[in-house]
């Protein structure tokens, strides 16, 4: 029991005649302006921004620390020699 052309066509109008055609096409175009904010931020999700110029990036992770006294070595790393 699917709709059918005739069925659509009434749906149209009874749309049509309770939010108008202005309040239709403002709706319609906040859904378009959501969908391109929403694909304006996978792009920038996807492209982390650079860091400023001048600024020194984080050194990188130890691999070997001191922890109450006694050295603990990580052993994420195999590619050190420990």
């Amino acid at each position: 029991m699917g709709l059918s052309l005739p069925h659509l066509l009434i749906l149209a109008v009874v749309v049509l005649v309770l939010f108008g055609r202005g309040r239709i096409s403002e709706m319609m175009g906040d859904f378009g302006k959501g969908i391109s904010s929403f694909k304006k931020g996978m792009a920038d999700e996807a492209n982390p921004p650079a860091p400023p110029a001048g600024q020194i990036p984080p050194p990188a992770p130890a691999s070997q620390a001191t922890l109450n006294g006694e050295t603990v070595v990580d052993s994420s790393n195999p590619s050190k020699p420990q």
